[in-house]
């Protein structure tokens, strides 16, 4: 063989042996690559895994928490759930008349209104303003934040050209307080992120009183009411077959109406009527039968809280869903190169609202273009391939299925509590409908349910799959649209 026989030989085998390299390099990296995603992917299969709430196990969850309700009226401290009394023995019939003002603090906003009700449950005229609360309000003095509510009343009064002497004014707290009469009530805790921590053990009614005075008003607080309570009666203003009022929106909670009876503490409050009104305060039931997961547990440890502390509010309501959302895909990130990595706004708490996490879930686009637009404009991830997107859409609906079955659960225990569920006091006897089934009514309010179908739907899907058809049948879920403020639960992203 000649010399340039021999080199053309050398030369293919080197280029062989480059050929052979690059392709084992190719390799490695696709299996690398392959490695991060299946990564990525067990983290949200064990996400997917701790969420899992099979009708069996709600139903278990609906048993729990009747058994700490029946606890939370026999006495004080019995209970997970407190079973506040609220001194509200009736309720709204449509007879009302006149012109009202009323105030609805909650949660990262309040509510100003003024109401003119015309008997037959006419509303003849209404007008409600929303005001932003400032974060450093939220974690001020109970003054600075009683004197911008009552200066925006004022002002409210002042656009409308009314009048503020002799009207009553009605004040919606969506805060657990202790009352002793309709008309005030003493804070227990805060909730939803506010921590005032001064204003706890006050009266807020006359906290509110005192800077209506202060900002020249001449009103008075006549009726303290938690948010449950108010929709309750405005479902009962409604159709007098409203047994209950849930609240899924910041926050959840429920109220409904209970027997006197069936009351074994604080007698002396209880009036003479044979029904009265109960704040449940679900936000703090832990069920034993659902598993606290890491994206649970990690944002209260990070806040130095205990990691049971508001648990059936924190896996249910929008002030939190965005934010479990949130560290599930910083565990993906953490794990593998799925987004890149310009991922450091992932590391910051709270910075992906539920707003988002719904706007995500119900993106039907075939590119899924709305969830590129999200996390692009709210995390700063740019280019996220198709397979990525399907896979937050996934996590998404993971947190609102596991969060609308829940709430589902809350609703069966209140109505296995009254007798409308259809069992024999939760066992597994099933109470047969003799005669004209009795309609149960549940009003609903609250951003959360109003504002996203897929929450709706999952939830209602709960609702039936637990009662069963026959007695889901002569179950209603009401629920009124403020389209002002469901405008502005969309608008907080688009």
């Amino acid at each position: 063989m000649g010399r340039v026989q021999w080199l053309s030989v050398a030369v293919g085998c080197a280029a062989a042996v480059v050929t052979c390299a690059v392709a084992a390099a190719l390799v490695a990296r696709r299996a690398s690559a392959r490695y991060r995603w299946n990564r990525a992917v067990e983290v949200v299969r064990g996400f997917e895994k701790g969420c899992a709430t099979p009708t069996e196990r709600l139903q278990r969850v609906v048993n729990s928490l009747a058994v700490e309700m029946f606890a939370g009226l026999a006495s004080e401290d019995a209970s997970k759930v407190r079973m506040l009394l609220t001194c509200v023995d009736e309720l709204p019939d449509g007879s009302e008349e006149g012109i009202y003002y009323a105030i609805d603090l909650g949660g990262t906003s309040f509510r100003v209104m003024k109401l003119e009700l015309g008997s037959g449950s006419m509303v003849i005229n209404k007008k409600v303003e929303y005001r932003p609360i400032a974060e450093e309000l939220t974690k001020g003095s109970s003054e600075d934040l009683f004197d911008l509510i009552a200066s925006a009343l004022k002002n409210f009064i002042e656009r409308e050209g009314g009048k503020d002497e002799g009207r009553a004014l009605g004040f919606t707290f969506s805060f657990p307080v202790r009352q002793a009469s309709i008309s005030s009530g003493s804070l227990i805790r805060w909730t939803k992120e506010f921590s005032i921590e001064e204003a706890v053990g006050k009266d807020v009614a006359q906290c509110l009183n005192e800077a209506l005075v202060r900002n020249g008003l001449n009103l008075q607080v006549t009726a303290l009411v938690n948010n449950a309570v108010g929709t309750l009666a405005m479902g009962h203003y409604y159709d007098e077959d409203t047994v209950a009022a849930v609240i899924i929106g910041a926050g959840t909670n429920a109220s409904y109406i209970e027997r006197s009876a069936a009351i074994t503490k604080c007698r002396g409050l209880l009036t003479n009527s044979d029904l009265t009104v109960v704040n449940v305060e679900w936000g703090s039931f832990r069920p034993p039968q659902i598993p606290l997961t890491p994206y649970d547990i990690c944002f209260n440890v990070e806040k130095k809280r205990n990691h049971y502390d508001q648990a059936f509010e924190k896996m249910i309501s929008g002030v939190y869903l965005g934010e479990i959302a949130r560290l599930v895909l910083q565990g993906m990130a953490q794990e593998s190169d799925v987004f890149g990595s310009s991922v450091n706004f992932l590391s910051t708490p709270f910075i992906f609202s539920t707003p988002c996490l719904s706007a995500i879930r119900e993106d039907d686009s075939p590119d899924l273009r709305v969830v590129g637009r999200v996390l692009e404009e709210q995390l700063k991830i740019q280019d996220v391939p198709l397979k990525t997107r399907r896979l937050v859409v996934r996590i998404c609906d993971i947190a609102t299925r596991r969060a609308a079955r829940l709430a589902a659960a809350g609703i069966v225990a209140i109505l296995q509590k009254i007798g409308r569920d259809g069992t024999l006091c939760g066992t597994t006897n099933v109470r047969k409908i003799r005669g004209e089934p009795k309609r149960s009514v549940v009003a609903i309010e609250g951003g959360l349910y109003q504002g996203y179908s897929v929450f709706r739907e999952y939830l209602n899907e709960a609702v039936d799959e637990i009662l069963g058809d026959e007695i889901a049948s002569t179950m209603y879920m009401q629920w009124w649209i403020d389209i002002k403020w469901i405008k502005k639960w969309i608008v907080r992203y688009f």
